[in-house]
């Protein structure tokens, strides 16, 4: 496959988030799949996942949301370029978070979405940042996920070293041996079965069980940019994007075993916005699994505050 096209076909693991593809002013196609119905009472829930990561983070969010009242509620889920089952961008260097958020802004005009709630999980939250920078009327309200506007070198050179690891592997045993140890820090009281699923939602294998591959769900390119990556590296904070939210609602999470957002930076956007509201969520690292009735009742009642306090937000269509 090319960089630019679309990715293949893969297993069902995506069954139950049907999408459909639109193209954004960078030629690149994005997965989006949308449900629930679209009114002007309730802003539509867009969310974003993590770098390297895609929307079937957000499946048993989904699940979940009708079962505490929020039946219908307008969601959209968009894998950005080179994640999921988004076309890649043709050449690495293109890759950029003012770049996803330009994608951003094309999906929502493509759906006629003139306000919304944004979740973002890690990277997908400074996307959503540098959207406010572009469009901050789009934004009705914010909830952030281990997502800060300082990158936390030691979380990505973690992220670059595990996923060049489990690419070399061609043994199916190595590979969920080694899986279920990368998974299991963020997950430590999951069974073997649950880090496998897991792993299913960024890699797939093909081939044998004694000779093949893992197959990432998402351009390698992007890993390719982390190359240089220094565990001490201090990278410059962007916090005049953080900025950019002060006139939305917003709800700051973290989870326990984070690797890429310290307790100190979370507790420096926390007085920054005195107003938003805090989530601990315990026994997880990134990616947040948003499948706990707490956190996820605490999101609910934070939409239904956007709802009430957003006096425009309408979608022209859905």
């Amino acid at each position: 496959m090319a960089e630019g096209e679309p990715p293949a076909p893969q297993n069902d693991i995506f069954c139950d988030l049907p999408v459909r593809m639109i193209r954004t002013g960078s030629g690149v196609q994005l997965a989006v799949h949308v449900s629930g119905k679209f009114d002007d009472q309730r802003p539509p829930l867009i969310c974003l996942a993590d770098y390297c990561r895609n929307m079937i983070d957000f499946s048993d969010l989904l699940k979940k949301l009708p079962v505490l009242g929020t039946t219908d509620w307008p969601v959209v889920l968009i894998d950005l370029a080179g994640h999921g089952r988004s076309g890649r961008r043709k050449k690495a260097s293109l890759y950029s978070t003012p770049s996803d958020a330009a994608d951003v802004h094309a999906v929502t005009s493509a759906l006629g979405v003139e306000k919304a709630l944004f979740l973002g999980q890690g990277h997908g939250g400074q996307v959503i940042m540098a959207l406010a920078g572009q469009h901050a009327d789009l934004v009705a309200g914010v909830v952030l996920i281990d997502a800060a506007p300082v990158l936390h070198a030691p979380g990505l050179v973690r992220l670059r070293d595990n996923v060049e690891m489990m690419t070399r592997v061609r043994d199916l045993r190595q590979f969920q041996a080694i899986s279920r140890q990368v998974f299991s820090v963020s997950n430590p009281g999951a069974t073997n079965d649950e880090l496998d699923r897991l792993t299913e939602r960024t890699f797939h294998w093909k081939g044998g069980s004694k000779r093949g591959r893992a197959v990432p769900r998402f351009d390698m390119a992007l890993i390719r940019k982390l190359a240089h990556v220094q565990v001490d590296d201090i990278f410059a904070a962007q916090w005049p994007l953080f900025h950019m939210l002060e006139a939305a609602p917003m709800m700051l999470m973290r989870t326990q075993f984070s690797d890429q957002l310290p307790r100190s930076t979370f507790e420096r956007m926390a007085a920054m916005r005195m107003d938003a509201v805090q989530v601990n969520i315990t026994g997880q690292g990134s990616p947040a699994l948003l499948h706990d009735a707490d956190e996820i009742a605490a999101l609910v009642a934070f939409m239904n505050h956007v709802a009430q306090h957003c006096p425009d937000c309408s979608v022209v269509s859905g």
